[in-house]
Order: structure tokens, then sequence, then C-alpha cells
């Protein structure tokens, strides 16, 4: 770690929290709110959203001066990349603050997603090999590279973008959770960056940048929150990491396990609410594992936790695993989510079974 490094990270980390207070005062005063209900939103006071804004105006500033610094363009990252990245992560916020503002429908919702997920195929940003980990080859760790067509790069990126983006969205139900993630997967693909990558690479203060705009967030954030991510920072969360991982040299598996449980979780929330309970996928309810947590017996902050000591734990581990290892430690993720689901469930059963008890004796 260079000493840039450190000044990327201590400026992004302490314009955040110096952002933030004003973007909520910005919130506070046109009355845009998060009001709790009884169902999912049980937080005790309505919380100011346009958190995301906070976000947003720092990424953009850090990557101005980092930009006329010459810290992000190298020989992998080219400037029309860059300008995709952080216009695209503009259309997200906008998208954000509107629908903070007016509660948008979930197919104008969609628009703004899709739209930044364009602009950043437009400016060159995409796939164009995998890492085959179970043959020997050239490529990184002695794997062989699959390089794939120009069609087919495109679509895996889109596919990859938008299912990043969503899960963050769908994610954002408890205080700090998906901040503490940007700032948990921001430091581990930096790290990642450091061994792809020449040294001062691009791709490294990017990840640094929102490592610490996510930090100086959080200080407000964390529960108990006084303000939100809302819909623009909750989805520009998920982009940065998405495309983080593409430019940092493909490591999709690696911010596969960074992101395992919670997509893992999502994708079966959206499975259940397609395929099952026959609604859109975009009704959210309080069946997601971190919901979870909290009927279990967790505390807000318990649950929160456990959510973050996992990302940790199997993000610092992809670290130290090769191509071949990771794909194991993929299917091991999968084995956890389940194991964990199923005591969680059985954990709620017993606490539901001493509520029912308990009720009946009161009476």
């Amino acid at each position: 770690m260079n000493i840039s490094h450190g000044l990327v990270l201590v400026a992004s980390f302490a314009a955040a929290a110096v952002m933030t207070p004003l973007v909520r005062a910005l919130a506070v005063r046109c009355g845009i709110f998060d009001h709790p209900d009884r169902e999912r939103k049980r937080h005790a006071r309505p919380i100011p959203l346009w958190g995301g804004m906070a976000l947003g105006i720092t990424l953009a500033l850090m990557g101005v001066v980092a930009w006329r610094m010459g810290f992000l363009t190298d020989a992998k990252i080219h400037s029309s990349q860059l300008i995709g990245i952080f216009l695209s992560a503009a259309v997200l916020i906008v998208g954000g603050v509107l629908d903070d503002a007016f509660t948008l429908r979930p197919w104008q919702q969609f628009f703004f997603p899709l739209a930044a997920i364009f602009i950043s195929l437009a400016s060159g940003i995409g796939v164009s090999y995998l890492t085959n980990p179970f043959t020997a080859g050239t490529g990184p760790y002695g794997r062989a590279l699959v390089y794939i067509a120009p069609w087919a790069g495109s679509l895996i990126t889109g596919l990859w973008l938008l299912g990043m983006t969503y899960t963050t969205k769908l994610l954002d139900g408890l205080d700090g959770l998906v901040t503490g993630m940007g700032v948990i997967g921001g430091v581990i693909l930096f790290v990642v960056s450091l061994y792809w990558d020449a040294p001062l690479s691009g791709t490294s203060y990017i990840a640094l940048m929102l490592a610490g705009a996510c930090g100086g967030f959080l200080i407000y954030n964390f529960y108990p929150a006084s303000v939100y991510l809302g819909e623009g920072g909750s989805t520009l969360i998920g982009y940065f990491l998405g495309v983080l991982s593409i430019i940092s040299g493909a490591k999709i598996a690696t911010t596969l396990l960074i992101m395992g449980i919670p997509i893992l979780d999502v994708a079966w929330v959206i499975v259940r609410r397609v395929f099952f309970e026959r609604h859109s996928f975009t009704q959210g309810d309080r069946k997601h594992l971190h919901f979870r947590l909290l009927d279990a017996g967790c505390s807000h902050r318990q649950a929160v936790l456990i959510m973050w000591g996992l990302t940790a734990f199997f993000g610092t581990a992809s670290l130290f695993l090769q191509s071949t290892q990771k794909a194991f430690a993929l299917a091991v993720l999968a084995v956890v989510m389940l194991l964990l689901a199923f005591v969680v469930l059985f954990r709620q059963r017993v606490v539901y079974h001493k509520d029912s008890t308990s009720t009946i004796h009161d009476r």
C-alpha cells in the first residue's frame, strides 16, 4: 500500500463524513423521509433519505481529483471507461433521488440501472475472457483462459452488473448493512487489484474511494441510523462492486465469495416471490435472511454483524485461494447458507413457540 493509497482512503472517508450531514439536512428540508410501517420498516421515527447523494458526490469529487493527479488511468483502464463508470453512477443517483422523492413504479425504477449498464457497455467495460478453474494454462494462477465473443461478453457483463445492482438494492433492509458491505468489498477488491494490476493501479484507487466513502457514510448509517442510503445509494454500491470486479481482471469469482450470502439470499427471495407466491420480486417482505435473524431473536446490530462477518470471512478467504479452490469455496458457501437458513428457521420457530406459550399463560 502506497502513501497515495492512504491519502485517497482518508480523503474519501473525510469527504463523505462532511457531505452526509449536508445532504441529510437537504433531505429534511425537502421532506424526503423513509416512514416506518408495521411490516418491514420498524424504525422508531421517519429517517431522511438521499444518503446515496452524499456517496455519489464524494466519489465524483474524489474521482476528479484522482484523475487529474493521474491515479486512475493506466494501461488497463482507459479514460472512456472512467467516464462511463462515473456517468453510470450519476444516472443511478438521479434515479434514486427521483424514486425517494416520488416513489417511482418498478418499471420506472428499472430504467435507471438499465441505462447505467448500457452506458458502461458503450464505454468499453466488459468481460472478454473467463478463467477455467479446472484446466491448466497460462492465465491467472496458471489456469486456462476461455475467450468469449464480444456479444457474449456484453451479455455476461450486463447480467452481472444488473444482478449486483439489484442484490444491494434488495438487501438494503437494516441500518448500515449494505454500507458496511461496501467497505468490506472495497477493501478486498483493493487487495485483489494489487495482485492483478501494476503497482498504483487505477482500480486500486477506485476501490479505496468506495471503501472510504462508505466508511464515512457509515458513521451516520449504522444502527440507529440518522440517514438512509435510499434507492440511489443502495444501487450505487452494488454497481461499483460489480464494475470493480470486471476492471480488476474479471474477478467475478472473488466478488461472488464476497457477496455470496447476500446473492444467494436475494436469488432465493426472487424465486420465491415470482414462482411460489406469484407476485413481483420488487414487492418487499420480511423473509430476507437479515429479517429472519431479527425474528430469530438477534438484535439489530447482531444481525448486521453476522452478515458482515460472513462477508468478510469468505471475501478474505478468496485472497488466499486459487481458481480451482474458489470454485469449491463457492460450493462451501452455498452449504453454509443452507445451514444458516436451517438454524435461523429453527430458532425462529422456538422464539415463536415461546411467545405463543407466554401469551396463553398471560390469558
